[in-house]
């Protein structure tokens, strides 16, 4: 069997290198900028969804999210009908640099894919997703405190 996790993996630290690297400039720390982007992409979104979304813990997920408000990226607004829930919504520092993030994001989905055809680029992309729903049935049971038989 060949080690395809292996490689989406180099590809997935590669990149995520690449993007800490660049978006130092504009104070956001390892990993930050997938939090900007899902807050920006789900206005209003609750803590424990967004770690569900970018599949991190939530202790990982809180850290994050405190450092990103600390830091001016964010904002923590009371829900208007239960006020123990806390929405996340971009701060204006979080929206501009969120421009900057999707740009970079283009140009990275577009070195990756160069060379190769409209189909092909389609057909990785739907396989990618069978594989991702495949993992997420093991990172719910494993998240729940289960072990998997191997």
């Amino acid at each position: 069997m060949r080690e395809i996790l292996r490689e989406i993996g180099m590809i997935a630290r590669a990149l995520d290198s690449i993007s800490n690297i660049e978006f130092k400039e504009y104070d956001l720390t390892k990993g930050q900028y997938l939090y900007v982007v899902r807050i920006c992409e789900n206005p209003g979104i609750i803590q424990e969804k967004l770690a569900e979304l970018i599949k991190v813990d939530r202790t990982t997920a809180a850290r994050a999210i405190k450092k990103l408000e600390m830091n001016g990226f964010i904002e923590k607004k009371e829900d208007e009908n239960n006020k123990k829930i806390k929405r996340l919504f971009p701060a204006e520092k979080g929206k501009n640099v969120f421009s900057f993030i999707k740009s970079e994001n283009e140009h990275s989905n577009s070195i990756a894919l160069d060379g190769f055809s409209e189909q092909e680029t389609e057909t990785i992309f739907k396989l990618l997703q069978r594989v991702r729903k495949n993992i997420e049935k093991d990172w719910e049971f494993v998240k729940k405190g289960n072990k998997r038989n191997y």
